[in-house]
């Protein structure tokens, strides 16, 4: 289900039950015409032009202010003067900088559908973001830009700062020339097969070519040479040997890493853009494992979404640094995780780097920068994912929707490592964990958790353990449809907002007893610290999770070896990889547990021992008294 379905579901229940949840983001705006083609209209595709794109939904009027709030279906005409002015007039009312009208129907930056939607239609206009060496549009002499749910004017400064940084894009190296590489060096027919896409979707496309000569000028206008010579764009696209050439810009090296050497793997890939893509997702995806999913079916389910690979690979190659010679290295570690290592760097300006008094805040803000502008926008030609402008946003959305672990960064001097774990955000430890805060979480909500606060606490809570470590998690922004999931959680105080963060990207944390794991403390005043000092360390970590549980679970759990040997397991480990080892756990736990009760550190909740046949759900004995150590 793509977003459009996904919010019109959303909005034709509310609309049917007389409620009401609000879908607009910052990418996903309803208009209506009651007003006519307006100002306002305009001015929100100005503004996804110059952000990151977006999605306007024509013929529901959204009446968030009105008391209720609530949706009122207006419906879409499809008229000839409609239809002539989103074809015809719209594209045409935004200029660059120079004022020079832009092309929007190039590699289709503006299109739109009509879909049925209650007793009519709507249409759904799709804007893309201009590339970044093309941006500002303008309309009517102003630049706006997307922000939250509304349209804000570019101040002088932010233009000026941008125009810098476009200076900086042109002369990127992508445009460079080629050392030692002649125009022959260029492949006609792989440049043919460029055209073919290049045409896609276009009334009036560019001719194929017979020979290089002949295609001299398009080469040049796509940036493929330049001053008769091939640059790195050309090579990278349609080069001949480009290895001898360019060396590690066109090569990834994969890999399976496994500790059994037989189900090891290695390739390594050299070849244009277009095949070195194509190739390593390929190989990716011939190396995960895919399993059965029950729950769909019985349908094959890959340890990782099929589109997630493809956009994630896509963007290693499209942003990388081809400034150097280092390759691409991809690592599959079965069970594990996928790695993907490529020369470059997050702008400034995306990275959020904060030590506060709950601990460190690495955050990677989800600002689309494309280092290689040209490359990016040729990559639409061949349908790729790139192309939906979707960038670090689609690893937040396959993570929210519990397809996938939360993904994280590691930066390095010149190098970035993208890790997406195996799993999903709300696994069977995340499960153990809120059940261990069952009963403090129902008093503060008044209710139990539903699936997507789970799925919500759970990525919170995971950033911030992954951030003290200097792993750098993708920030949630207001952009995403789990505003009113946050907004619960915070009216209740099961997450709060950090006083430090910046104004417009607000950091999410989790209330500050749910992060508590140690309560040694607690328990040194039960037992005495000398008698706690004295426990092994397996013993401590079971009378810990039976303290936790007794202070803040359900009243109805049971808490015996069996389910806090599953709890202190999945505290450590992701699955059950080697059953054998899982059993001699929870054997350990269930002596641990004999050992504790024998020496009256807990006791049965009905205060019948086993021999009187009580029941085995225990507690802290907040009474302990010594009588003989543990370990004599």
């Amino acid at each position: 289900m793509d977003i459009v379905e996904k919010n019109l579901a959303i909005i034709e229940e509310c609309i049917q039950t007389k409620s009401y949840q609000e879908v607009e983001t910052e990418r996903f705006e309803l208009k209506d015409l009651s007003r006519g083609w307006g100002d306002d209209w305009q001015k929100s595709v100005c503004a996804f032009l110059n952000t990151n794109g977006g999605i306007i939904i024509i013929g529901i009027n959204d009446k968030n202010n009105s008391k209720p709030p609530h949706y009122k279906f207006m419906g879409y005409v499809n008229s000839s003067d409609h239809e002539n002015y989103l074809k015809d007039t719209l594209p045409k009312l935004f200029k660059d900088r120079d004022g020079k009208v832009l092309d929007l129907t190039i590699n289709n930056i503006f299109r739109y559908e009509i879909r049925p939607f209650l007793s009519g239609n709507v249409v759904v206009v799709y804007v893309e973001s201009l590339p970044d060496d093309e941006k500002f549009a303008y309309y009517q002499n102003v630049a706006y830009k997307r922000r939250l749910t509304g349209d804000y004017p570019l101040t002088k400064g932010e233009i000026e700062d941008y125009e810098e940084l476009k200076r900086e894009i042109i002369t990127d190296k992508e445009l460079s020339i080629v050392k030692n590489a002649t125009l022959d060096q260029l492949n006609i027919d792989t440049l043919n097969q460029y055209i073919l896409r290049y045409n896609k979707g276009k009334s009036k496309g560019e001719t194929l070519k017979a020979d290089l000569n002949g295609a001299l000028s398009f080469l040049t206008r796509q940036g493929f040479v330049r001053e008769n010579s091939p640059t790195l764009l050309g090579m990278l696209v349609c080069g001949n040997d480009v290895e001898n050439y360019i060396q590690g810009k066109c090569e990834a090296d994969c890999y399976v890493v496994s500790p059994h050497k037989v189900a090891e793997s290695k390739e390594i890939i050299n070849d244009n853009i277009i095949g070195l893509i194509e190739r390593t997702t390929n190989y990716v995806w011939r190396n995960i494992k895919v399993g059965i999913g029950y729950s769909k079916g019985g349908t094959a389910e890959p340890e990782y979404p099929e589109e997630l690979l493809r956009e994630s690979i896509n963007n290693a190659f499209a942003h990388r640094n081809y400034n150097t010679d280092r390759f691409i290295i991809i690592e599959i570690r079965p069970n594990d995780s996928l790695m993907i290592r490529n020369p470059g760097a997050f702008e400034r300006r995306q990275r959020i780097i904060l030590d506060s008094e709950y601990g460190k805040i690495r955050r990677i803000v989800p600002i689309q920068v494309a280092r290689n502008p040209k490359l990016t926008h040729l990559l639409k030609s061949f349908d790729f994912w790139e192309g939906k402008g979707r960038g670090l946003t689609s690893l937040i959305d396959a993570c929210l929707e519990n397809q996938i672990d939360v993904p994280y960064y590691v930066l390095s001097d010149g190098e970035i490592k993208l890790f997406i774990p195996k799993g999903k955000v709300y696994d069977n430890e995340m499960d153990l964990w809120l059940g261990s805060f069952a009963g403090y979480i129902s008093k503060k909500l008044g209710r139990e958790l539903t699936f997507d606060e789970k799925i919500m606490l759970s990525f919170f809570y995971k950033s911030e353990r992954l951030n003290r470590i200097e792993q750098y998690t993708i920030l949630l922004t207001m952009d995403n449809n789990h505003k009113d999931v946050i907004a619960t959680l915070e009216e209740n105080k099961l997450i709060f907002k950090n006083s430090v963060s910046p104004e417009i990207y607000p950091i999410y944390q989790v209330d500050r007893i749910l992060m508590k794991k140690e309560f040694s403390n607690e328990l040194k005043e039960i037992y005495g610290e000398e008698e706690w000092n004295s426990l092994k360390q397996d013993y401590q970590d079971v009378l810990s999770a039976i303290y936790r549980h007794n202070m803040y679970s359900s009243p109805l759990e049971i808490i015996n070896a069996n389910n806090m040997g599953n709890f202190l397991y999945f505290e450590k480990n992701k699955a059950v990889n080697d059953p054998k080892a899982f059993e001699n756990y929870k054997r350990r736990i269930r002596n641990i547990f004999n050992q504790l009760e024998i020496k009256q550190y807990i006791y049965r909740k009905d205060k019948k021992n086993k021999e009187e046949k009580g029941k085995p759900n225990f507690v802290i004995n907040t009474d302990f008294k010594q009588i003989g150590t543990l370990f004599n």
